[in-house]
């Protein structure tokens, strides 16, 4: 165990003496976090978390009650700071708006959107209504922006879907137990409607921003809570690559094979490699969140929860790196593969475009890489969670981390990588 300890700590210390190595795991992310960072506005002064007043245009071709509602939700005290509302008339104006990079999205309401929710009556029969989708034409170049409206909207929407399931399977209830007729059935639901449309403002149909703990503390959440922890992840995955590129290099070099000539077995050397690349994307997310945290004054969120976090991201990261450097043949196999990695579980981890404006099967398709995972609980963290928050992200970074550890060790023992 001694051996396999200090053959990790000598290849920590290599790893910190190469520049190269110190610009790809250090300088980088953290100029990339900066400069991403001044872009979102994140160092102007206008906004702690970079984020408001986000221009958006609604356009109502609606005259029913749940359409204004929604109108009324984006124009409430509530989302006040957070967005600039205006209203339109014309849907393509509205998309022309959008492509002219005025606004950071369009939301246009169709006719007989609330009919379709609510079906009105004539002459005593219920009118069914199509369904009546409402349309947001996001703005490509402002993601994060246009992801906030459009889980605006959708909060909306289910909120709306819960109120008419519940509706639905009340008058069922009420119909089942005897207490109305199935003539009077109609009548019950438009009251309950009414009810509802005119239910007092703590009741109404709104979305509130939650800005505290469950304990009351006031937080903020900071966009580089975002950006950060999401540049950290991607240049991970150069460190654990760059580790195994080093396995290679050492094997074709002959150092590996010339530990075995001191009374050290190949399982206490590959052990050894392979922590020694853990220490290293341990403290090189350790040292990232540092200096954040000093020099951009960033909250991380539960001390505790961030290290544990830290622990599980690079062991889930590794595993990636192990099974890389198992599969290629060469130091430079892993290195081209390695920085491909990077990129690809940059942007499907989030690192670079919110996942909220991803389709759903890439949504689904970034889980198998440690940064979603990650990002996840280092949001969850910076919005006010503890420890006991991140039991989903940590468990899937674990079990992600031993599979691909078993993998790796059953293809290294194929290749018989430390030999005399």
């Amino acid at each position: 165990m001694l051996k396999t300890f200090l053959i990790g700590i000598k290849d920590v210390k290599l790893a910190f003496r190469d520049r190269a190595a110190i610009i790809f795991m250090l300088l980088a992310p953290f100029l990339l976090t900066l400069g991403m960072g001044l872009v979102t506005g994140r160092f102007s002064g206008n906004s702690s978390s970079g984020i408001s007043d986000i221009p958006v245009v609604i356009v109502n071709l609606d005259d029913g009650e749940l359409a204004e509602a929604l109108v009324d939700v984006f124009y409430s005290e509530d989302l006040a700071d957070l967005v600039e509302p205006s209203l339109g008339t014309s849907p393509d104006a509205a998309r022309q708006m959008v492509e002219e990079d005025k606004v950071a999205a369009a939301i246009i309401i169709p006719g007989g959107f609330t009919a379709s929710i609510i079906p009105p009556s004539e002459m005593g029969m219920i009118v069914y209504v199509g369904p009546r989708a409402i349309e947001i034409y996001a703005n490509p170049t402002r993601p994060t922006s246009a992801g906030i409206i459009k889980s605006i909207v959708d909060e909306y929407l289910s909120y709306v879907e819960e109120g008419t399931v519940s509706g639905q399977t009340s008058i069922f209830q009420l119909m089942s137990s005897g207490r109305i007729s199935p003539q009077n059935a109609e009548a019950a639901g438009q009251a309950m409607a009414e009810r509802l449309q005119n239910a007092p403002n703590n009741e109404q149909l709104a979305i509130t921003l939650n800005s505290s703990t469950a304990d009351g503390e006031e937080i903020e959440f900071d966009v580089l809570a975002y950006l950060a922890p999401g540049m950290a992840l991607m240049f991970l995955m150069y460190t654990v690559s760059y580790g195994g590129r080093s396995i290679l290099a050492e094997k074709a070099q002959g150092t590996l094979p010339r530990l075995l000539v001191s009374p050290t077995n190949s399982t206490q050397i590959l052990g050894g490699k392979v922590f020694g690349i853990y220490l290293t994307g341990v403290a090189q997310m350790l040292i990232l969140i540092g200096a954040t945290s000093l020099l951009f004054q960033l909250k991380w969120g539960d001390p505790l929860g961030v290290v544990l976090l830290v622990f599980a991201a690079v062991f889930g990261a590794t595993g990636w790196g192990m099974i890389i450097t198992a599969l290629a043949r060469t130091p430079a196999q892993v290195g081209s593969v390695g920085s491909a990695t990077m990129l690809i579980f940059g942007i499907l981890g989030g690192s670079f475009i919110s996942l909220d404006q991803m389709p759903t099967y890439i949504q689904t398709i970034s889980r198998i890489t440690p940064n979603s995972w990650a990002l996840d609980g280092f949001t969850t963290l910076a919005l006010g969670g503890t420890l006991s928050n991140l039991s989903a992200p940590i468990t899937a970074l674990l079990t992600m981390g031993g599979v691909l550890f078993l993998a790796s060790i059953l293809l290294f023992g194929k290749k018989n990588l430390v030999q005399k």
